[in-house]
């Protein structure tokens, strides 16, 4: 096709983010379509999308144009530096690069635009700093935003000619006087005067349109992204606006805008001609640790050889047949390492793994198909023995496919940064760097962002934005979800501002937001890496980050080493230091894979906070399925997951004797024995095609990744080979064949990687020993790396009930900061953590814990008083403890507490005012200030009002639940709870199973469902946790709003069924009778022991009478004599939960209890 004669030297991408709006990929498609013969990606300070860009631009016929628009600090009169108070004043400049030296050039600038700028400032670099810097640039002078059209613009002239002259020095033959026609004000003052000049100084004019979205009719969504960006709205008047030209014209729009200037149109192809470089992609670049290639190859075989005799050490009983395949296979791997070039990425890190374990830093076995690697194993990167495990090398490294070898590892969560400071300090602070990722406007977050500029209200936005499906697997975009959600659609088409924000976000949508720093990519490079890729500043660190994103950065030729944070190391060290404060100690990693303890607890499904076996499914299936041996873990790990899972019932039933063990082939009986033959493991598939078609296992892989893959040619390739394969080495018959291809190709496209299952089967080991035989620290220590998630923390304390294992609520005079053991009657309880508790903050709770180990227990509230700093702990803390019962030691009436909580920082705001050393911390030594503290006398909470309180503390209802209250109603009903119900094993896929529940309605919305019916979305708790239900009987949803206003409890009649390859089943609520009214009118009846005479008139003053009511009192009371006398008061009493436990406060009155009276009314029936 015909090329234009111009090219746009001025795009912004999305990378200059909440400004551009043209992906790379698009622009270069772009530039394609309007007959562009090259385009210039040129971003705010940053090469973020030159890779990318430039592969487009290859696939799509168009040169690509690396560019950047960087900000320059602009020299104050005189020479001096602007004040630095104020900031300096930034203009800019568009650098291009020519060539590979430009290339570099361009790499450095940006980065020091980052890293070299004050802190407190954007990023900028001073124009003097480009010296040096500019060799093979083009400069082009911004137009309105450069500092040449600015100085012009205000008049001037002097200032101007002189920053022309810094400029033509700096960029010799390789600056242009940039011209823009889009209505700017500044540019068309200052046009006349920049012609002007450039003819005076004989440089040439080049005409351009910064371009920041493809089409004109983007501009109202581009004006929407700017004040996303300044936190504006539309409507706002002092803000920056969007240009109506700032989109990508064609040739001929700009030709017509400069036709008086024809040469400022044919400078552009010039400029392009004078570029003829993209970013490069390069091989691997590795430092090295032995000096050169051949050093580091001999290093490794060293090193592993000493690392394989010091493992096999632990194997005394090794025949010298078993001992001769450890090294034969270790030296077939090290000639494989070597021979790709390797070595020196081993090395590396073997080197940190080995810097943390011998600093107690907890290390992962292993992840992915490393594991595979006798090599890794023998340089204790990983620490699994991949022939023990059957785990294979070529999974890993096939040397019939060079790729590089990529080692996932895990650390402990807490410890990963002291790995990655190492190793920043080993190789060099400037040739490590973290790797850039960025955060996208996606569905909900858009539909925030757009519907906060348009002020639209926020309830409006936010119910909008909550109807958007937001599966983490399978995230919904806008036109899906309008397409999909019946009641977005009818809202869009029924509303005119629904419909401008929907059209207006989907615009936006998909857009970068901001950039951050991938958790745990590391990049290291041989030579500060400014001289391979841009670099960037992440405000939250000190360590560079690479603008060039995971995929980009390694095509770029860094390699990228992953330092992952893995919660359950943190909890499993926790654990052990828990467990050392006892004296005991443990080697977790020498534990035996046939503790009998274990797999009991695994057959039973009591595996709550035990690593990826903790989902309701998963426990199902492990009680079940029943595991004895650590491979049927392994299984287990790669078979729960979609595809795969639907294998889990016939694995269980051949396990256990239920069905008997096919093959599919008598050939594969011993590949597949482990698995009872069931294929699960892509390394099955691989020594399939081995022993059946006599296939290398390299070559093996290669099948493996080409069944994965499903492209019909290589498929076809691949077929005829292993049908040939087949009957040359096994005489099998093309017709079989070509049946075992196909059954293999099946399962290789869900077949799991069994190096990573077996790495994770461990981990999943290690914590179900911990739960098995040290319960109490493996809960403390799993709740305390899950403190601020109230969520999880409430799954365990249900569990731990569950389980018997003791919980104790927080106190300020034995709880620690952190969740911990303590010894309780004969046995040992989980004391729950301080630092937990709702907006009290960890560090204040941390200096309060240890105040009390320095200084003694707090011996009363004056004493507590004396000892605080109320700078530091305020009202809202108090409150917090007081209602989560930790102040229960001191004093045990929360209520009167509650209420003085003002006064007991008053009090202490006296001592600390009398205490001299109370200045330096949180809590102060020193002597005790004589104060005294007053608790007015005021009702005691009720037993509502105190479960409330606690939830507030605690984020879930700790020693009670509101449902709890009507225990005596429920059990009469036949009522279960949720966490009961989904432990039962008799639901199946497609059945519904009509039940009694009961639960407080926490929240409910109103929806629309695809047929066009209105249903109600119901949060629910009970004691158990949290569910979700859907109820169509409009009758019962009004019952369910009404008690969702105040929390009201509801006995609930359901219909469960569970959807194929759901955990839990769904909840629909047929009936709903608020327990409240329930319990109005039930025959309850309370039965009391009244021990003292003085207890009669507070309790006759607490029972009221009511016609129609029909609870009934009976008082026991012993006789002088000691025989006991049993007195009904009568059968009218108004009796709910509060009664009881007000009784229960009264002295002389114990033993209270609440029951139902049997009777047609409650008999145990289904709803």
């Amino acid at each position: 096709m015909p090329f234009s004669p111009f090219v746009p030297l001025r795009v912004f991408s999305s990378y200059t983010m909440l400004e551009g709006a043209i992906e790379p990929k698009a622009m270069a498609k772009l530039a394609r379509a309007r007959g562009f013969p090259a385009a210039a990606i040129c971003d705010r300070n940053g090469l973020y999308g030159a890779m990318a860009f430039g592969e487009a631009c290859v696939d799509s016929g168009v040169q690509p144009i690396v560019g950047a628009l960087v900000s320059v600090a602009r020299p104050a009169s005189g020479g001096s530096a602007a004040a630095a108070n104020s900031g300096p004043q930034i203009d800019w400049l568009a650098l291009l690069a020519q060539d590979a030296e430009g290339y570099e050039n361009l790499c450095r600038i940006v980065s020091a635009a980052h890293l070299e700028r004050p802190i407190a400032f954007e990023p900028h670099l001073p124009l003097a700093s480009l010296a040096g810097r500019t060799a093979g640039l083009i400069c082009l002078t911004a137009a309105g935003e450069g500092a040449l059209t600015r100085l012009l613009a205000d008049g001037q002239v002097d200032a101007a000619t002189a920053y022309a002259e810094r400029l033509e020095a700096l960029f010799p033959d390789r600056l242009y006087i940039e011209l823009a026609r889009r209505g700017d004000a500044v540019e068309e003052r200052a046009e006349a005067a920049l012609i002007d000049l450039a003819y005076a100084r004989a440089l040439p004019l080049v005409a351009t349109n910064p371009a920041c979205f493809a089409e004109a009719q983007f501009h109202a969504a581009h004006d929407a992204m700017l004040c996303i960006a300044q936190s504006a709205y539309v409507e706002s008047e002092d803000r920056r606006r969007s240009s109506p030209q700032s989109w990508l014209k064609p040739a001929e729009a700009m030709e017509d805008a400069f036709s008086d200037l024809p040469e400022a149109i044919r400078n552009t192809l010039v400029i392009a001609q004078r570029c003829a470089f993209m970013a490069p992609k390069r091989k691997p670049i590795l430092p090295s640790l032995a000096g050169d290639r051949d050093a580091e190859a001999a290093q490794l075989r060293a090193d592993a050889e000493a690392g394989l005799e010091a493992r096999l050490e632990l194997y005394p009983d090794l025949s010298p047949e078993e001992r001769a395949a450890y090294f034969e296979r270790l030296a077939f791997e090290a000639d494989v390492i070597i021979g790709m070039g390797f070595p020196g990425y081993f090395l590396i890190v073997a080197d940190f793994i080995k810097w943390a374990k011998a600093r107690d830093i907890p290390v992962g076995p292993g992840r992915g198909s490393g594991a595979g690697s006798l090599v890794a194993w023998a340089l204790t990167i990983t620490d699994l023995d991949p022939l023990k495990l059957g785990l294979l090398f070529e999974r890993f490294l096939n040397p019939e496919r060079v790729s590089m070898p990529d080692f996932d590892i895990d650390f402990c969560e807490t410890r990963r940064g002291e790995v990655i400071r190492y190793v920043q300090e080993k190789y060099g602070r400037d040739t490590v760097a973290q790797i850039i990722t960025f955060g996208k406007l996606k569905a909900r977050a858009v539909l925030k962002d757009t519907g906060r500029v348009l002020q639209m209200s926020y309830g409006q936005v936010d119910r909008l934005a909550k109807l958007v499906p937001n599966h983490p697997t399978d995230p919904w975009t806008l036109d899906r979800s309008l397409g999909g959600v019946a009641e977005l659609a009818k809202e869009y088409r029924q509303d005119d501002a629904v419909r401008r924000l929907f059209d207006m976000a989907r615009q936006l949508e998909g857009l970068p937001r901001h950039s951050s720093t991938h958790a745990a990519g590391v990049v290291i490079g041989d030579r500060p890496l400014e001289q391979l890729v841009p670099l960037y500043r992440d405000p939250r660190s000190d360590m560079p980050v690479t603008q060039f994103d995971m995929k980009y950065v390694e095509s770029a030729g860094l390699v990228k080493f992953d330092f992952l944070g893995l919660k359950t190391l943190s909890v499993l060290r926790e654990a052990r230091r828990l467990l050392a404060l006892r004296g005991i100690d443990i080697d977790i990693d020498r534990l035996g894979w046939d503790d009998s303890a274990v797999y009991s607890l695994l057959q039973r499904g009591d595996t709550v906070g035990v690593f990826q076996l903790e989902s309701e499914g998963m426990r199902r299936t492990l009680a079940a399925v029943k595991p004895t041996s650590f491979g049927d873990i392994i299984a287990l790990v790669s078979l729960y997951r979609p595809g795969p899972m639907d294998n889990i019932p016939l694995f269980g039933d051949r396990k256990n004797g239920r069905a008997p063990v096919e093959y599919p082939h008598p050939l594969l009986e011993d590949i597949l024995k482990e698995t009872y033959g069931i294929f699960v493991y892509q390394e099955q598939v691989m020594q399939a095609a081995q022993v059946l078609a006599g296939y290398s296992l390299g070559g093996a892989d290669l099948l493996r990744r080409a069944m994965g893959k499903k492209i019909q040619a290589e498929m076809d390739a691949q077929r005829e080979t292993f049908v040939t394969g087949c009957a040359e080495h096994n005489g099998i018959a093309a017709a079989k064949a070509n049946e075992l291809f196909d059954l293999i190709d099946k399962f290789a496209g869900y077949g799991f990687n069994k190096s990573h299952a077996a790495a994770y089967a461990l981990l999943a080991y290690q914590t179900a020993w911990l739960k098995a035989h040290h319960p109490e620290d493996f809960f403390a220590a799993s709740m305390s790396f899950d403190a601020h998630q109230t969520d999880k923390l409430a799954v365990f304390v249900d569990d731990m009930r569950r389980l018997d294992v003791a919980i104790l609520p927080p106190s300020v005079n034995a709880s620690e900061a952190d969740f911990a053991v303590e010894a309780s009657g004969e046995g040992l309880a989980v004391r729950y953590a301080l630092g937990a508790l709702k907006g009290v903050g960890e560090k204040a709770m941390e200096a309060l814990a240890s105040e009390r180990r320095a200084n003694g227990d707090f011996t009363s509230l004056d004493d507590f008083a004396a000892r605080i700093d109320p700078k530091l702990l305020n009202r809202r803390q108090i409150e917090a403890l007081i209602g989560a019962g930790a102040f229960d030691a001191i004093t045990p009436d929360r209520a009167a507490l509650y209420m003085g909580a003002e006064q007991l920082l008053y009090t202490a705001t006296n001592a600390a005012s009398e205490r001299a050393s109370g200045q330096g911390g949180l809590f102060g030594g020193g002597d005790i200030a004589t104060v005294t503290l007053q608790l007015a006398k005021v009702e005691p909470w009720t037993q509502a009002e105190r479960m409330g309180r606690e939830r507030d503390a605690f984020g879930f209802y700790f020693s009670a639940h509101p449902v709890q209250q009507y225990e005596a109603i429920l059990e009469a009903r036949g009522a279960q709870s949720y966490a009961d119900i989904c432990a039962r094993e008799d639901f199946t896929p497609g059945t519904r199973v009509p039940m009694v529940m009961a639960g407080m309605v926490e929240g409910l919305r109103w929806r629309t469902s695809q047929r066009g019916n209105r249903f109600a979305m119901a949060q629910m708790s009970d004691r158990s946790g949290q569910f979700t239900a859907s109820c169509f009987d409009e009758g019962a949803a009004k019952a369910l709003e009404s008690l969702s206003e105040n929390g009201g409890c509801a006995l609930l009649g359901v219909e469960l069924d569970l959807l194929e390859g759901e955990e839990t089943p769904r909840v629909t609520i047929r009936s709903a009778q608020p327990l409240a009214a329930i319990a109005a009118t039930a025959a309850l009846r309370i039965t009391c022991n009244v021990t003292l005479p003085e207890a009669l008139p507070p309790l006759a003053h607490l029972l009221k009478r009511e016609e129609g009511a029909r609870g009934r009192i009976i008082l026991e009371t012993p006789t002088p004599g000691g025989i006991p006398v049993r007195i009904e008061l009568g059968r009218s009493f108004i009796i709910d939960p509060d009664l009881k436990d007000r009784i229960e406060r009264i002295g002389g009155v114990d033993s209270v209890s609440l029951t139902i009276e049997s009777g047609p009314d409650f008999r145990v029936r289904a709803m």
